[in-house]
């Protein structure tokens, strides 16, 4: 998979370098390239954004480096992402989804955003996707874009070692993963479920999918009656 990230700050994606991510990179797994957008303007001062069209506060990102940026680095296989607090949001049945994708481009705004124009013109011909987090605010998105990478590139095959571990986590199956223990058995009084201790493997298979449907009423409820999972 090649994922291009644009971004007025690509120094922020120095952590692409390090733990699993940067290990699938050097293995090949992942091809990530990170673009700076200021290296599509054309001013001395190298202008991303001007005032809002209607008035209001705040800037919004000029659509014409975003063009020149895109034009440089969408094929025809390639899959858009813009992380925005007023998109759809990100789940693990899409990053699923993702992960099997030739290429993703992320386009990370800044400010009040990205001039909408430059949304509309790249789903024309490519499928657009505007994804958010979770109900609030960042400031910009190379915060979402990162995350967004991790979730989707551990499930590249090969990214992480055992790939087991990935199907018992938590929203995998539509419910949170259940509770972890390791030794020793007792630690500061507390003490590991002695279900876990004794050999059956029937009895923690049962065990964690109570753990399971117990902590998912707990923290999440909805996800109990969500049909998307």
């Amino acid at each position: 998979m090649r994922i291009d990230i644009v971004t007025i700050f690509p120094e922020f994606f120095s952590v692409l370098d390090v733990s699993l991510l940067g290990r699938a990179r050097s293995d090949g797994l992942l091809e990530v390239v990170v673009h700076d957008l200021r290296d599509f303007t054309h001013d001395r001062h190298r202008t991303v954004d001007d005032t809002p069209s209607g008035g209001g506060a705040g800037m919004v990102m000029k659509p014409e480096p975003w063009g020149e940026a895109l034009d440089a680095i969408l094929t025809p296989v390639s899959t858009v992402v813009v992380p925005t607090p007023a998109g759809r949001l990100f789940r693990q049945p899409l990053a699923r989804e993702l992960a099997d994708r030739e290429h993703l481009v992320f386009c990370c705004g800044r400010y009040e955003g990205i001039d909408q124009r430059v949304v509309e013109w790249a789903a024309l011909e490519h499928e657009v996707l505007e994804l958010s987090l979770g109900d609030y605010v960042l400031n910009g998105g190379e915060v979402a874009a990162m995350a967004m990478i991790e979730a989707v590139g551990r499930l590249v095959p090969g990214v992480v070692g055992n790939p087991e571990s990935l199907v018992e986590e938590s929203h995998e199956d539509g419910l949170l993963e259940y509770p972890s223990y390791t030794k020793p058995a007792i630690w500061r009084g507390l003490e590991t479920p002695a279900v876990l201790l004794g050999g059956n493997h029937g009895a923690v298979d049962a065990w964690r999918r109570e753990q399971q449907l117990e902590r998912t009423r707990r923290m999440r409820p909805e996800l109990l009656d969500d049909p998307e999972l």
